[in-house]
């Protein structure tokens, strides 16, 4: 959740200033509880049988437990490189990123994650419903393509 906060304080303080204070919370949190929402759905189906569930120790039995704030963060990343593609992020503080590759560099790492199972106990299909509602928050609200800003078109 720490991490989730820092990415909001370092990408949302920019992307509030271009948006304005009342679009920028309807983005942010209707885009979050969309990707919440849609990832709870899919780890429901996905997830394990309830024969499965029996086997798991007594605090596991419960099911799905999402946490954190990271599909709404992804969404604004991607909307910080629609705003700005053309800024340098310094990953690590060291390794430079446009905008536009940060957020595909973070799509790829995602997909990754989901196709190998690796990642941890990382809601990774909730980053990528993040960029996916927040995609199409831009073609809705805006009527903005992303990728012809991400491409600089």
């Amino acid at each position: 959740m720490f991490f989730n906060m820092l990415g909001l304080f370092i990408f949302g303080v920019h992307v509030e200033r271009q948006m304005g204070s009342k679009e920028f919370l309807l983005y942010y949190f209707l885009t979050g509880a969309l990707a919440g929402v849609f990832s709870f759905f899919v780890y429901y189906i996905t997830g394990p049988s309830f024969e499965e569930l029996a086997r798991y120790p007594p605090a596991y039995r419960y099911g799905i437990a999402l946490i954190g704030a990271s599909g709404a963060l992804y969404a604004v990343q991607l909307a910080y490189a629609v705003f700005f593609p053309n800024s340098v992020i310094y990953i690590w503080g060291i390794i430079p990123l446009r905008a536009p590759i940060m957020v595909l560099a973070f799509t790829v790492l995602s997909l990754f994650f989901i196709i190998t199972g690796g990642g941890g106990n990382v809601a990774h299909i909730t980053h990528l419903a993040g960029f996916a509602f927040g995609w199409v928050y831009f073609l809705i609200r805006f009527g903005v393509n992303p990728l012809r800003r991400l491409l600089g078109r």
